[in-house]
């Protein structure tokens, strides 16, 4: 999660460089700030009013990005109230092939010990049992992308 200083950081760093867009992204969080690149000069902007000032446009750029990051928390909050993590560094699967079908879907109910996912380390291929009864609302974790230990891989609303 963004902190308004670290905002106002990176709104800072892109006024003071030579960059038009800055995007920052990471797990939960995404920003995209831009310059305003129309240039213009005191005569222009006394005889427009319409043009902001440039800490007028940083400050406008600053409360979108703060309601942006609201909406985001407000909808990124989780249905689930158990995750199951990977118990091993490697790259995780849904399948056992890429024509089979998937061990578990979203709005599956699934019980203890059945096998949900497969995951690939050091050319080992290890199924991964849910240690839960519940249902599989969300899939954290893509399929054939490397994943890291103790990282989510499935939200489950435990029954």
């Amino acid at each position: 999660m963004l902190s308004i200083e670290e905002i106002k950081d990176l709104i800072k760093t892109l006024d003071e460089s030579s960059l038009d867009e800055l995007i920052y992204q990471n797990d939960t969080n995404k920003l995209k700030l831009k310059k305003n690149t129309q240039s213009f000069n005191k005569r222009d902007a006394v005889a427009n009013t319409s043009v902001p000032e440039p800490s007028v446009v940083s400050d406008v750029v600053l409360e979108e990005a703060v309601q942006i990051k609201k909406e985001q928390n407000e909808t990124s909050a989780p249905n689930y109230d158990y995750e199951i993590t990977s118990p091993m560094v490697g790259t995780f699967y849904l399948a056992s092939s890429p024509d089979s079908d998937p061990y578990v879907t979203i709005g599956e109910q699934i019980s203890e010990g059945k096998v949900i996912c497969m995951i690939e380390a050091m050319k080992l291929f290890n199924e991964i049992e849910s240690d839960v009864d519940g249902e599989i609302v969300e899939i954290l974790a893509k399929n054939g992308e490397l994943v890291e230990y103790g990282q989510p891989l499935f939200g489950i609303r435990q029954k």
